[in-house]
């Protein structure tokens, strides 16, 4: 009986080795992804929060609009407006309407956020290495070519969420 049939307590085969290795690759998804949930939740944030605070990091001074910050997160987010909402009421990050054009919303990570990240910053380097430290070079260099190639056919980043 395969790991994941004992884990999740099925006896039954799977329909195929497609359907087993997909089930697979969503179990570990959600293991590795609660995990980091667990070490940002510490400070207030979720995971996807984070997220977010790291790419306006990247992004300063200049800010980014809510389509390029949802066009470069890990995790597609439904609701970018939301959950930019709860970070300014947390006053991690500043907002203002473009003078050019009032439609468009720039967002800055804050003195507030970045301090936050830098607070995150030693635990959260090291969380990589907790989760996948046990996988030598070469064991994670075919798992990211793996991941890679499974993900190809099916990346459309303008594919809505909801």
């Amino acid at each position: 009986m395969s790991g994941l049939k004992l884990e999740i307590v099925q006896e039954a085969p799977f329909s195929s080795v497609e359907e087993e290795a997909l089930l697979n690759l969503l179990r570990t998804s959600d293991c590795l992804s609660r995990a980091f949930h667990l070490k940002t939740r510490d400070w207030g944030v979720t995971s996807t929060q984070y997220n977010v605070l790291r790419i306006l990091r990247g992004a300063q001074p200049h800010g980014l609009t809510c389509s390029a910050i949802g066009s470069r997160m890990i995790t597609a987010e439904p609701d970018i407006t939301r959950l930019l909402s709860r970070l300014k009421a947390l006053k991690l990050i500043r907002q203002q309407r473009d003078p050019q054009d009032r439609r468009v919303v720039w967002t800055q990570i804050s003195e507030a956020g970045l301090d936050l990240l830098c607070k995150m910053e030693p635990i959260i380097r090291r969380l990589p290495g907790e989760l996948l430290g046990h996988l030598d070079g070469a064991e994670l260099a075919e798992l990211i070519r793996l991941l890679e190639l499974a993900r190809k056919p099916n990346v459309d980043p303008q594919a809505p969420v909801s």
